[in-house]
């Protein structure tokens, strides 16, 4: 046992480490030790899944307030989950069940008689989302400022997830607005499984007041890795693309069905389809039924049917998962991960790899692609999954990297809400009072001017979501009101318009496009048939039945990062034999090398596919792709004789009447203005892309466009230096 750190805990901790035989200290919870009760500064707690990050952060925190005891709550935890709040309760109740430190959930499925509770105690932990943070705040601030008056910790959890996300940004003004009503400034401690420049966190951490921030854990708790990748080519032919879609199920079968096993995939649909695959399966074999699903749309009580049989059950048990268990839901001890297709993120690898192995110390995943054999154009031969599953395993392996995290340059969308937010919890304000409430809030202080606000507040007063009243003062319009007063006004992520689908036993989860009556299909690992709907509610009313359709929810793919285009690159180009490639994924990415050699396809970065046609294929990522195709199929179009832009995820191909070197000569002459939206958008075409745009200027829309979505300096530098095979 490391007794420095241990002899340092409060008794209760140190009675409790010994009731669950622990014969040592895991060096992040010594570091943290130290850190934590040896300065006063924000820490990061940074390592591995299931390195013991919790206790890492609660045990000397909870020392802290065992020998000072809180006048109100002492710790607030924030989660971003439900599911994960509702874990970390149990466990903190077990921690504490032989002290008198009470733990308070506080989210939308909490009841009242238990936040009323919770309000008359005043003491202890209380474990909250952003959104019910957010909520407690605007309507409730007299209840915040006597829960939170003497607030010394607030704890984030899973807080890469929140980095880089206007939900992030949220919290970072929540944080700011509390220690505003409540007169001071509690220490932040975040816990984070996957970060590779820990500088972006501790500024994330630290933001808004004067006290730095510090890491630790971040070279602790090592671990195994086994990797393996295997690939199966569907040719064009229908009977046998079946076949070899057959090969394909029965080799992740064979990989899954003895095990507790988790099969990450990147679509609720392709989750669906895979379980009603292994389902058949297991019946055609007479074998059991150990299959679930997981993901955003499955409802909440399907999905804790689901983490409990995988936490609990004794024998075979596999669920498909999206995005939804990457986060540290306790959901037992995996022998194995199973990924199809390839993450679009590094991050999302070290997640899913992390999920595996927490008992042995050796994580286990295999990576499953299929290549549908396609001759359409060059790029259609090379097989991007496995390459993105190989440059992704590279990346890790060799560097430990995952994704740098991008703050929003222009996020005017929060603005407006945080603007209505703050009008709801103090009432009227005036102009010079609301900009010192919320333009000072840290995402805005130094990233939109007071005339940018001048202009919003300009808007939303003539659209009436704010109202000005004689003496000046500024409050909530009727419009402002409207949306103010809905539930889901407390969330700044997208709502997605979803039919709740409804059994007789309760819901099932939802859909966003609505079958017709009689119409079957899947959810949730089940087939359903549709009885009746109602369109007022939104509701679909189902039966049991048979079927292997599959429903569709909107949404696209991830962003990935240059770097991971790049290393794809690097990977047809180095011989390297990869000693996690399976038979069948080696001899795919051998035809991928020399068909890639034969055509030149690595050595230029335009290639001719036609009279008045080419291709362009920097290597480069989503979002400068992206770029580049708005450059060019909008402000620059006319000047470079353009006819049509058809882009991919990694490559584009242009119609002009200009021959390739013709075109970058013209390019590089032209003068591109870098803060001018009208190069990316056109005029009557202002997308509207985060959840509160409605209530933002036209010119603040096209202006947050330009700088949150597109990268107009690094798209300009890639085209001008472009090379062409002469």
């Amino acid at each position: 046992m490391s007794k420095s750190a241990f002899e340092r805990y409060a008794p209760f901790i140190q009675e409790y480490i010994y009731r669950k035989k622990w014969t040592d200290l895991r060096e992040v919870q010594v570091e943290a030790c130290e850190a934590i009760l040896d300065t006063n500064k924000h820490v990061i707690i940074a390592s591995g899944t299931a390195s013991g990050k919790t206790e890492a952060a609660f045990f000397p925190i909870l020392t802290l307030l065992d020998q000072r005891p809180s006048d109100s709550i002492g710790i607030m935890y924030i989660g971003p989950l439900k599911a994960l709040i509702n874990d970390q309760f149990e466990r903190l109740k077990d921690l504490l069940e032989d002290r008198d430190i009470p733990v308070w959930p506080w989210h939308g499925d909490v009841s009242q008689t238990t936040k009323k509770k919770a309000l008359k105690t005043a003491q202890g932990v209380l474990q909250i989302t952003p959104e019910s943070l957010e909520a407690l705040l605007m309507r409730h601030p007299g209840d915040a400022r006597r829960l939170f008056s003497d607030l010394r910790f607030v704890v984030i959890d899973e807080i890469h997830a929140l980095m880089g996300e206007d939900r992030g940004l949220q919290v970072l003004c929540l944080l700011s607005r509390l220690e505003s009503l409540i007169g001071c400034k509690p220490r932040r401690i975040g816990l984070s499984a996957t970060l590779n420049d820990y500088q972006p966190a501790m500024d994330f951490l630290s933001a808004g007041g004067s006290v730095g921030a510090i890491a630790v854990g971040i070279q602790s708790h090592k671990r195994t890795i086994s990797l393996c990748a295997e690939s199966f080519v569907v040719p064009e032919d229908e009977h046998k693309a079946t076949e070899v879609i057959a090969k394909y199920n029965e080799f992740i079968y064979a990989n899954c069905h003895t095990k507790k096993c988790l099969i990450f995939t990147n679509s609720r649909g392709n989750a669906e389809k895979t379980i009603a695959d292994m389902k058949n399966i297991a019946k055609a074999k007479q074998d059991r039924d150990v299959f679930y699903v997981h993901h955003g749309s499955v409802s909440a009580s399907l999905r804790q049917e689901t983490e409990h049989a995988l936490r609990d059950n004794e024998g075979p048990t596999v669920a498909a998962a999206t995005l939804t268990l990457e986060l540290g839901i306790d959901i037992g001890d995996l022998d194995s991960t199973i990924q199809l297709g390839a993450p679009y993120t590094c991050s999302s690898f070290v997640q899913r790899l992390g999920r595996s192995g927490r008992r042995t110390g050796k994580s286990q995943m295999m990576f499953v692609n299929l290549h549908d054999e396609k001759h359409k154009n060059p790029f259609d031969e090379l097989p991007w999954d496995l390459l993105r599953s190989i440059a992704i395993i590279q990346l890790y392996l060799e560097e430990r990297w995952v994704e740098p995290f991008e703050q929003k340059k222009k996020p005017f969308s929060l603005l407006a809400h945080q603007t209505l937010s703050a009008l709801m919890m103090y009432g009227e304000l005036s102009p010079k009072e609301l900009a010192r409430n919320v333009l000072l809030l840290p995402p805005f202080k130094n990233t939109i001017s007071a005339d940018e606000y001048k202009e919003l507040l300009r808007y939303m007063l003539q659209k009436d979501y704010i109202q000005r009243m004689d003496d000046g003062g500024l409050i909530v319009g009727l419009k402002g009101e409207k949306i103010a007063n809905h539930f889901s006004f407390y969330a700044v992520f997208q709502d997605e318009e979803a039919y709740h689908v409804m059994a007789k036993d309760g819901e099932i989860g939802t859909l966003t496009n609505c079958p017709a009556v009689d119409e079957v299909f899947v959810l949730a690992g089940r087939s359903w048939r549709v009885i009746s709907i109602d369109e007022e509610r939104k509701n679909i009313y189902v039966s049991q039945t048979k079927s292997s359709k599959i429903p569709s929810w909107t949404g696209t793919g991830g962003d990935i990062h240059t770097k991971v285009v790049r290393r794809m690159k690097q990977v047809l180009q180095e011989s390297v034999v990869y000693p996690y490639l399976q038979p069948n994924a080696a001899n795919l990415l051998a035809q991928a090398r020399m068909f890639a050699m034969e055509t030149g396809l690595l050595e230029s970065d335009i290639l001719q596919c036609g009279e008045k046609s080419f291709f362009i294929s920097p290597w480069v990522g989503t979002k400068e792709i992206r770029t580049i195709a708005k450059l060019l199929s909008c402000g620059l179009k006319n000047q470079l004789d353009i006819y049509s832009v058809a882009s991919s995820r990694y490559y584009l191909q242009v119609t002009t009447g200009l021959r390739p070197e013709e075109f970058l000569e013209k390019f590089k002459e032209l003068n591109i203005s870098l803060n001018d939206p009208d190069v990316i958008l056109p005029k009557d075409q202002t997308p509207k892309v985060d959840k509160y745009d409605s209530m933002v200027p036209e010119s603040l829309l096209r202006s947050a466009f330009l700088h949150n979505q597109m990268c107009v300096p690094d798209a300009i530098g890639i085209v001008n230096n472009l090379i062409i095979e002469s």
